[in-house]
């Protein structure tokens, strides 16, 4: 089992950590604040839902953060960090939006005689807070990327030594990967948020989004297996299928703005369009970066990452990457491939 062995890895798990269990701390106290002070029928109303959909996402997206960032460093991908930081600033963002969305949640809830308005003066220094301590969350991660960077880069040049080439594929290959990793964390980021937000539980939208869960799951699995062992033909397949995603969220992005259905979405229509909006960014980069892996394929990357172990101490491995870890499982060629 992998575990930090550097100061700059340590610190870098240390700062994701107290953020999210400060930002958690937070949202959970603006929840059960909010919770306790409806009053009467609230129960229909799209607004009364706002807050639970902003903790739930909170805690799925600090915990996948916090998953990732494990698994970056595990793997020394200097991509995957880098990821992390673009991925905190998002975070901030959202941050931002659940502040103003959450100030209109409470004037129409007491417009309805559900909540006492003077609830905002509670909140609203939490509120204020979470995106700070994000921010300056976002600002220390990015220090230590950039001592990280240094750190792991030595590790990537002693496997791969001075072959250009296959530095860039295998870059291209380590940017393929976090994208799949942030294309999942944003679709379900998405997904939670419709699911919390939509009354109507038998609707057919309701039902498809649901489906579409595990089989996404199941075609990003499968798009980084067909890149590991590359499979042409997997890849072809997994490309149409990110155009057919890219098509489902501009439905979407649209059907959030246009009668009859906008009305559905108004209680979170800000935050869902940031979501939207940035996974139909992911799935373009990943279509552009699918294209490029396909065309490195049969080029000497696939012994290096077609199978990947941990190496721990006992093995004398003292750096463990996406590549590294496969130097060992068998013999490789004694040439690289030259285009």
């Amino acid at each position: 089992m992998y575990r930090p062995n550097s100061r700059w890895t340590w610190s870098f798990v240390a700062v994701t950590f107290i953020q999210a269990a400060i930002i958690l701390s937070f949202e959970s106290y603006v929840f059960a604040r909010f919770q306790s002070q409806l009053e009467g029928d609230y129960g229909n109303a799209a607004t009364s839902r706002t807050i639970p959909t902003f903790l739930t996402l909170y805690i799925f997206g600090f915990v996948y953060e916090l998953v990732l960032v494990y698994d970056a460093l595990r793997l020394k991908n200097t991509i995957q960090v880098i990821g992390l930081c673009i991925c905190n600033v998002g975070l901030l963002v959202y941050g931002a939006v659940q502040m103003d969305q959450i100030r209109e949640a409470i004037v129409e809830l007491n417009d309805t005689d559900n909540i006492d308005k003077e609830v905002w003066s509670d909140l609203k220094p939490f509120l204020l807070a979470i995106p700070i301590i994000i921010g300056i969350g976002s600002v220390l991660m990015s220090f230590i990327a950039w001592k990280l960077y240094d750190e792991f880069a030595w590790t990537i040049y002693k496997h791969i030594s001075a072959d250009l080439r296959m530095k860039r594929r295998y870059l291209t290959y380590q940017i393929y990967i976090a994208l799949l990793k942030f294309d999942f964390f944003f679709f379900l980021g998405f997904t939670v948020q419709f699911v919390v937000i939509v009354t109507d539980k038998k609707a057919t939208e309701y039902i498809l989004t649901i489906i579409a869960i595990p089989v996404t799951i199941l075609i990003l699995l499968g798009a980084a297996w067909s890149t590991r062992r590359e499979n042409i033909l997997g890849m072809i397949i997994t490309i149409l299928l990110y155009h057919g995603g890219l098509a489902y969220f501009l439905f979407k992005l649209v059907r959030m703005y246009t009668p009859p259905r906008m009305h559905s979405y108004k209680a979170a229509r800000t935050s869902l369009t940031f979501f939207t909006v940035v996974t139909i960014v992911l799935i373009i980069m990943t279509i552009i970066n699918a294209c490029i892996c396909t065309h490195n394929f049969n080029k000497g990357l696939k012994p290096h990452i077609a199978t990947r172990k941990v190496i721990s101490d006992d093995e004398k491995a003292n750096n463990t990457t996406e590549l590294s870890s496969n130097m060992h499982q068998g013999p490789l060629p004694t040439r690289m491939t030259i285009d």
